[in-house]
């Protein structure tokens, strides 16, 4: 149950934003774990509440920052960590606050309302200062950003630049409130790439998404990426394969392919 009294108010009222404060010392192992934060990473805690996750990652002796909304839970987290140094308590809306402009973790059990609008601001942008995350989110928005082929093209964009993959199912009776589904840990991790890598990326994508029918060899052609037949295969891609069916990795490969080739391979992000 949540650690106070007023967390244990809150969770009885109505929840259509879907906060749900997470009870399992196990799940929240694995959610520090996923991430293994130090006494070196600057580490962000999205949607705080009570300061279940903020405690856990206080423990590692990383600079902690604690985002929350809620004035109730801000004055909670201020009480609670007034006597550690390396946890600041910031009283903002994840969706809006300014994310630091040098490397940074997060580690967080956000409200599931907010999941797509908090990916956008962590995934979306050039050059993304987030090296990695472990995140608390529905089970199948985490079946819906993993899958090898998205369904959209800001999916693809994600996944074409960072790692994403399922750590483990949360079942509903490791939440107070108990959601009405499943969740899920969801790891992220940045895979560094050039500036050059970037902006194939972004054209290629923007190509399969205007003609998602076409063949990986035409689409290749069309852009104007060299021997496309010769591309695709250095890069074990069948030259006839459609291209909507081609994975964000792949596509990754390819555009990597030609930075290197270009020389222009080692500017990473």
């Amino acid at each position: 149950m949540p650690r106070n009294k007023r967390s244990r108010l809150r969770a009885d009222r109505p929840n259509p934003s879907g906060v749900h404060f997470l009870v399992s010392k196990d799940v929240l192992d694995t959610l520090v774990r996923t991430c293994t934060p130090g006494p070196d990473d600057l580490v962000l805690d999205l949607g705080a509440g009570p300061g279940v996750v903020t405690a856990a990652l206080a423990r590692t002796h990383a600079r902690v920052l604690a985002v929350e909304r809620d004035p109730e839970f801000v004055r909670t987290l201020n009480s609670r960590f007034r006597h550690n140094d390396r946890v600041r308590v910031i009283q903002a809306d994840i969706r809006t606050v300014a994310l630091p402009r040098r490397d940074f973790l997060v580690v967080a059990n956000p409200p599931y309302s907010l999941s797509t609008p908090l990916l956008r601001r962590l995934l979306g942008g050039r050059r993304p200062n987030l090296r990695s995350a472990a995140l608390i989110v529905e089970w199948g928005f985490a079946k819906r950003v993993t899958t090898p082929v998205p369904a959209s093209r800001e999916l693809a964009w994600w996944a074409s630049r960072f790692d994403i993959r399922l750590v483990r199912k949360v079942p509903a009776d490791h939440f107070r409130p108990q959601p009405t589904v499943d969740s899920a840990v969801l790891a992220i991790r940045r895979r560094p790439l050039s500036r050059t890598t970037e902006i194939l990326l972004g054209e290629i994508l923007d190509a399969v998404e205007r003609s998602p029918y076409r063949s990986a060899h035409a689409l290749v052609r069309r852009i104007g990426l060299g021997d496309a037949r010769r591309l695709l295969k250095r890069c074990d891609i069948e030259p006839g394969r459609r291209a909507a069916t081609i994975t964000p990795r792949e596509w990754r490969r390819v555009a990597e392919t030609v930075s290197a080739r270009l020389g222009r391979g080692t500017d990473a992000v």
